[in-house]
């Protein structure tokens, strides 16, 4: 991109009276200006400690419209924005803090006590900072400044700094906008936690960008989210399956018809089909999208009617990025086989902060590698069908875990599946099933292991099944693998 502005001001000064931003638990609300307002205030606030270009800003906040202000004042102030996930242990937190080394930490009155623990004389509470009306600052445009920095959730590892620059999260955003056709009439409702990039950077930055609203709510409960997409008139909003899973279940979803929702999105997990049959049913329009904190996250766009129809597609690239499917030797797979889904584009994310070894490993000729499997079919749609990380190799057999999954979610009786590989001296790895159920039995059981053997391959069936009163998670509603290969490995040396 040769130029960006600063968009967010030129925008307030466009549509200055714009409903901007809405906080669901106090009812606050702020126009356009008033964002640029409370930006303007911490821009000041920074310039006042004589922060340096590039120090780190780390803010430990629940969900909150002020994140927002602080997000565009760092990029005022060119410092970079780095969300803390608030549901980390203070031990957790400090390896994070060790990494990033910020100047200063911005907190709420929910996390005061540990921010001073974690960074002692360097806290400063949220509702300190005054709203300033205007002031003189020199713009520079820098597209590949860095603006902030998302740490990974560590479900495979390790946590990651992801770098993004200002030209990356803008791309994001423009892309988002022109494929999908949001404009200054939509509205999202936003309970995805604002440490993540589903919060920030999924719809959030793109309706600001296109002079949308935002309504921000804290602790997700599915009654309250539900009867928030009609109370505030949203049009498109994105949760992760588990939160669809309880929407779905409230009587306010069955009865009611949603009339400004333009369509609702999932994402962070591969949603289950029974969910989108309950959309069927409703008669709403319901599709699956596709990211990663290292690129957009938006890069795919469908029709809400053949997603419908392809359930599990999450369709074709956006304009302004490019997919292929690459094998182990950097070549493009051929239609429909299974290989490593790869991105380019301006979206992409600069490098691993103090961690250029990983950032290698990321590339491939330019192009970025996701560790997601996926495969194209005749029509040209996507369709993932697993982490690279998480394939299971069994007797010399591949495994995807979503295909095993997708079996036995259909079955009546199962809420919730997850398919893990678990290390077998016999084998290599062997299937196992978790699966949550109001009426776990023997009798179940068979029937699931009866259907898997209708419809996949022997060596595919899981050769063990465990029943649990519900799936551990991560704090975006990923179910977290890692704890169920921990608790499998217990089980299989006590059986």
């Amino acid at each position: 991109m040769q130029q960006l502005d600063f968009w967010i001001a030129k925008r307030a000064r466009q549509t200055p009276n714009k409903k901007a931003l809405i906080q669901i638990e106090t009812g606050e609300t702020w126009t356009y200006e008033q964002l640029m307002r409370y930006a303007n205030g911490w821009s000041t606030w920074f310039s006042h400690n004589s922060f340096q270009k590039g120090d780190r800003i780390a803010v430990l906040l629940e969900n909150s419209i002020q994140s927002f202000a602080i997000l565009f004042a760092c990029r005022m102030s060119e410092l970079i924005y780095v969300p803390l996930n608030t549901k980390l242990s203070n031990m957790e937190l400090g390896i994070v803090l060790e990494d990033c080394t910020p100047v200063q930490m911005i907190c709420d009155g929910v996390h005061e006590v540990r921010a001073k623990l974690l960074m002692p004389g360097s806290t400063f509470r949220v509702e300190q900072c005054e709203p300033v009306q205007a002031f003189s600052y020199e713009w520079r445009d820098e597209p590949t400044l860095p603006w902030l920095m998302i740490y990974t959730g560590g479900t495979t590892g390790k946590s990651k700094g992801v770098v993004l620059s200002y030209e990356a999260v803008t791309a994001n955003a423009i892309n988002t906008i022109v494929s999908w056709g949001i404009n200054d009439q939509d509205c999202t409702l936003n309970y995805m936690p604002l440490f993540h990039t589903g919060g920030i950077n999924a719809l959030s930055l793109p309706i600001f960008l296109a002079g949308g609203t935002v309504v921000i709510g804290q602790k997700f409960d599915p009654e309250r989210a539900v009867r928030a997409l009609d109370g505030y008139k949203t049009t498109i909003s994105l949760f992760v399956p588990t939160m669809y899973q309880l929407m779905t279940d409230t009587t306010y979803f069955k009865e009611s018809s949603f009339p400004t929702v333009k369509v609702f999105l999932s994402g962070g997990a591969p949603c289950p089909k029974p969910i989108y049959e309950r959309f069927k049913k409703q008669g709403l329009l319901f599709k699956e999208g596709y990211g990663l904190t290292e690129a957009g996250p938006n890069n795919f766009v469908i029709d809400a009617e053949v997603a419908m129809l392809k359930k599990g597609a999450i369709g074709k690239g956006m304009l302004f990025n490019d997919v292929q499917i690459m094998n182990d030797a950097g070549e493009i797979c051929a239609q429909g086989e299974v290989g490593e889904l790869c991105l380019k584009g301006s979206h992409i994310f600069s490098k691993y902060w103090n961690n250029e070894a990983e950032t290698k490993k990321a590339f491939h000729n330019g192009w970025l590698k996701t560790g997601d499997l996926a495969k194209v079919d005749e029509d040209g749609d996507f369709r993932i069908v697993g982490r690279k990380k998480e394939m299971i190799i069994t007797g010399g057999e591949n495994v995807y875990p979503q295909e095993v999954e997708e079996c036995l979610i259909t079955e009546q009786g199962v809420d919730e599946v997850s398919v893990i590989g678990v290390p077998n001296e016999k084998w290599g790895e062997c299937v196992v099933a978790f699966v949550v159920s109001k009426q776990p039995s023997k009798q179940l059981e068979q029937t699931l292991k009866w259907a898997c053997k209708e419809r996949l391959a022997n060596y595919k069936v899981p050769k063990q099944f465990y029943f649990l009163s519900e799936l551990p998670k991560t704090v975006v509603g990923k179910i977290d693998k890692k704890q169920l290969v921990s608790y499998a490995k217990d089980k299989m040396k006590i059986e």
